[in-house]
C-alpha cells in the first residue's frame, strides 16, 4: 500500500491557447487533511475536475490509492464542489437517494447510509421537503451528505464552509475529523487562511497553473520565520537591551525583538532573566498562512 492516497505527476491542462495547469506535481498523503490553495484563476478547479475525472489532462499521470486514474475511481471519491448542484424541485430522501446510487450504492444500501447522516445532523424530518424549501445552509448539509454517502476513500471539499453559520460550521469540521479518524484522505479547498491553518496537515499553494510551494503546514511556517518573538514582562527593561536584538515593537508591558537566529533566543530569555526582568511570557510569532500565501502569490513582503 503506497503512503500517498493521490499523486499527481506533471499535469498539464491547457484550454484553447490558455495553460491552465502547467507542469503540476504533488502527493496527498494517505489519510491527510490537505490544502489545495491559490488565488483566482491560479488553476485549482482544473485540477479538481481532472481528479475526479470530468476532464483529462492533456499529460502527466494521475495515481489514486496506488492506481493510474481510470473510469472506475469516481465512486471512490466524493466531491463537493463550490457551486452546489442540488435539483431544487426534488424532496430530498429522493433526491440523495438518486445521488447515492448513480455513486454505485444499491436501493438498499443507499437509504440506510442516508438514514445515518439524517439522524447524525438530527434532520430525519428533512426526508420529503424540498431543496428549494431549504435555506442556504441547510442546502450545505444535504450537499455534504451527497458527498460522503458512498463512503469514499479520497474527499476534495470546495469552500465546503460557505453559506454556513458558525453552530453548522464545526458541526461540518468535526465530521470532517471524524472521517479523517476513519482512515477518509481530504482534500481542502479554500481562500480562507485561518481555516487552513486550523484543520490542514499539508498543503501545496498553486500560482499561474504551478505548484510554487508544498510541504507540511508547521514546516513551511517554520521555513518562513523571521525569528521574532514577543515578551510580556514587569519591571524596567535594561539599557542597552538594543544591543542583544533588534526591536521591532515596544508597549509598556511589552516588547517584539528580532534575533539573529532561534540559538540567540535563549540567550536573550537568559540575559532579559539575568537582569532582573519579570518575564511573564516569551512567544515566537510565526507567520500566518496568510501572509505566506500572500508573499509568494504577490512576491516579497
Amino acid at each position: 500500500m503506497t503512503n500517498n492516497i493521490l499523486s499527481l505527476d506533471n499535469i498539464v491542462k491547457t484550454y484553447d491557447k490558455n495553460v491552465a495547469v502547467d507542469g503540476v506535481s504533488f502527493d496527498v498523503p494517505r489519510g491527510s487533511i490537505f490544502g489545495l490553495l491559490g488565488p483566482n484563476g491560479a488553476g485549482k478547479t482544473s485540477l479538481i475536475r481532472i481528479i475526479t475525472t470530468i476532464t483529462r489532462s492533456d499529460s502527466g499521470t494521475v495515481f489514486l490509492d496506488g492506481e493510474r486514474l481510470g473510469g472506475s475511481h469516481p465512486e471512490q471519491i466524493g466531491y463537493m464542489p463550490e457551486e452546489r448542484g442540488l435539483y431544487r424541485k426534488m424532496k430530498v430522501g429522493e433526491h440523495l437517494t438518486y445521488l447515492a446510487r448513480l455513486k454505485g450504492l444499491n436501493a438498499i444500501a443507499a437509504r440506510e447510509q442516508i438514514n445515518y447522516w439524517l439522524e447524525k445532523f438530527e434532520i430525519r424530518d428533512w426526508w420529503n421537503k424540498k431543496v428549494e424549501e431549504l435555506s442556504k445552509g441547510m442546502q450545505q448539509k444535504i450537499q455534504f451528505i451527497a458527498t460522503v454517502v458512498h463512503q469514499p476513500k479520497l474527499l476534495i471539499l470546495d469552500e465546503p464552509f460557505s453559506g454556513l453559520d458558525p453552530v453548522n460550521t464545526n458541526l461540518i469540521k468535526q465530521e470532517i475529523h471524524h472521517l479523517q479518524g476513519e482512515g477518509v484522505s481530504i482534500i481542502f479547498s479554500t481562500h480562507r487562511m485561518e481555516q487552513v491553518e486550523e484543520i490542514c496537515e499539508h498543503i501545496v499553494l498553486i500560482n499561474q497553473g504551478r505548484n510554487v510551494l508544498e510541504g507540511k503546514v508547521s514546516d513551511i511556517k517554520n521555513k518562513f520565520k523571521k525569528n521574532l518573538y514577543r515578551i510580556q514582562f514587569s519591571g524596567e527593561l535594561p539599557a542597552g537591551l538594543e544591543t542583544r536584538a533588534q526591536i521591532v515593537e515596544q508597549t509598556p508591558n511589552g516588547i517584539t525583538m528580532q534575533v539573529g537566529d532561534e540559538a540567540e533566543s535563549n540567550k536573550l530569555l537568559q540575559y532579559l532573566l539575568q537582569h532582573g526582568v519579570v518575564v511573564r511570557s516569551f512567544n515566537e510569532i510565526l507567520p500566518t498562512l496568510n501572509e505566506i500565501f500572500i508573499r509568494q502569490v504577490k512576491g516579497g513582503d
